[in-house]
């Protein structure tokens, strides 16, 4: 039989498939022919299924004086923006702590710009976000505000929204993560630069004007595939992370919101022994740290952040028997290692976000110490790398630290929280060393006139090898720990288990059965 419906009821069901991919099938194929995929199926890949509640489905633009209004409900569906709650990997983390606000820019809609009513919905989900502790994920791609909407009566210059500020008031308080493909500019772009962290496709630009602001304030005509493209947002930090396509981007926003979810069940991990090799015998010789961090935490869970950007310090996630950890390390094969003011900035705002979101710290350090020189001051070296000790002061979250070789200077120091004793742990593989600064320019400042009473160039050589090895074994790890400027020397292939225990003891417990940390195992 055919199933009889009340008029108004067929009148909701036909209203609300106007706003739908099937009755848009016009819009539908323009963004498919671009390879891109609609704000729908966006939504769709992100939530969990059948968990999302809409709001503000109904809307449309403010522009029922100037167009049919039937032709407004399917051209301009939701005013140009999605949005609602969901719960985002409740098979990881259960439903309580999948819960999210989801917010998604429809391209499709007046290139995805933003309008009165596409203002109110926004303003709507952060200030529900807000009251519910909500994380939020948003698909950022639209063209900024929009002048076109008659219907409002009430605004000059419009710019008396709240949607920027009702946004921004979310720092510290929810985690927000920023996705964009495609086209990104002025309000969409502000609202991307907002974010506590960015996800952008290789097709992404991203800038504070689109090209039709440029050319109104005198600037000339510029293509917008001239405007903020990915490789230059990623080599200036705007964007975190790098993603292939919109696919691509989705997972890793689940993956990076799954961090700040909580602990889960299912992990593996790999063999520890490699570890014991990992430092070469030659102290000179550089190695991958990332090769480190893989070995150490749970298979597949390492997730870095602005990995082109202030290269000399790693900062990203991971979990240890599937607790989330946030992570950073010194790269040995940039700069030495050395903390340079960009790779300072970059790790102190890292470590800010992941206080206020609660995550425990983990460094791994290897530095020579502060980059020195007049280059490095020319970049604000004094404000930007003491931004580190700043951050460190006010962290409340645990940190372990973890040397695996070089511990030098205010550049170690301002690795682990400002202080070693700041560290609810501190130790060192048998290749830590340490030192108020590196051993090379110590001995050369601190033995100066012996060196130059030395004509001999090869005896001024060997004189300086053997001091330098004297100053070796003063600054080696088991006497740093001797001393008790370290709590300990670890065997490598006991990191995990050291770091697991350290956070247990602070708190801080991986959701397994048994000790922290007291043997590898595989979870269901």
């Amino acid at each position: 039989m055919k199933e009889s419906l009340r008029p108004e009821l067929q009148a909701l069901r036909e209203r609300l498939q106007r706003t739908g991919d099937d009755y848009r099938d016009e819009a539908r194929a323009r963004r498919h022919a671009a390879g891109y995929r609609t704000a729908r199926e966006n939504l769709d890949d992100l939530v969990d299924p059948g968990s999302f509640q809409e709001y503000g489905q109904l809307a449309v633009a403010a522009q029922r004086t100037r167009r049919d209004y039937v032709e407004l409900q399917s051209s301009t569906a939701g005013d140009g923006i999605i949005t609602g709650t969901a719960t985002i990997n409740a098979d990881q983390v259960g439903a309580q702590a999948a819960r999210a606000a989801v917010v998604v820019n429809d391209y499709a809609v007046l290139a995805g710009t933003q309008g009165f009513f596409h203002h109110r919905k926004l303003d709507r989900l952060c200030e529900l976000a807000e009251q519910h502790a909500l994380p939020v994920i948003m698909f950022t791609e639209g063209g900024g505000g929009r002048p076109g909407d008659t219907d409002v009566l009430t605004h000059i210059a419009g710019l008396h929204v709240e949607s920027f500020s009702t946004w921004a008031r979310l720092a510290g308080k929810v985690p927000r993560i920023a996705v964009n493909n495609g086209y990104c500019f002025a309000g969409n772009a502000a609202l991307f630069g907002c974010a506590d962290f960015t996800i952008a496709t290789q097709t992404s630009w991203i800038g504070m004007a689109g090209p039709a602001m440029i050319e109104g304030g005198g600037l000339g005509k510029v293509a917008a595939t001239d405007i903020g493209p990915l490789e230059e947002q990623l080599k200036n930090g705007v964007v975190d992370i790098a993603a292939d396509d919109e696919a691509h981007a989705t997972a890793l926003a689940q993956q990076l919101l799954a961090y700040f979810q909580g602990p889960v069940q299912a992990w593996s991990c790999a063999g520890q022994e490699p570890l014991r090799d990992a430092v070469p015998e030659d102290r000179r010789w550089a190695y991958p740290v990332r090769k480190v961090i893989e070995t150490l935490a749970d298979t597949g869970s390492f997730l870095e952040l602005r990995r082109v950007y202030g290269r000399s310090i790693i900062t990203g996630f991971i979990r240890l028997e599937g607790l989330p950890v946030a992570l950073i390390a010194n790269d040995c094969q940039q700069l030495g290692g050395a903390v340079d003011a960009e790779s300072a900035e970059k790790a102190a705002r890292f470590l800010g976000l992941c206080d206020d979101f609660g995550l425990p710290v983990l460094s791994l350090t290897d530095t020579p110490g502060f980059m020195v020189g007049p280059a490095s001051e020319r970049q604000a070296a004094v404000r930007r790398m003491s931004s580190l000790f700043i951050t460190g002061a006010s962290l409340q979250v645990p940190v372990v630290a973890i040397f695996l070789r070089k511990g030098y200077g205010l550049g170690a120091m301002a690795m682990t929280g400002g202080s070693f004793v700041a560290p609810v742990y501190a130790a060192a593989w048998p290749t830590g060393e340490f030192g108020g600064m590196g051993l090379e320019g110590a001995v050369r400042l601190g033995f100066r006139k012996e060196l130059e009473a030395v004509d001999d160039p090869a005896e001024r050589e060997r004189l300086f090898d053997q001091l330098l090895a004297q100053m070796y074994e003063a600054g080696k790890a088991s006497e740093a720990a001797s001393f008790l400027e370290i709590d300990a020397v670890i065997d490598p292939a006991e990191t995990r288990a050291t770091v697991l225990r350290a956070l247990c003891a602070a708190g801080v417990c991986p959701p397994s059965a048994g000790p922290p940390g007291a043997s590898p195992r595989h979870g269901a």
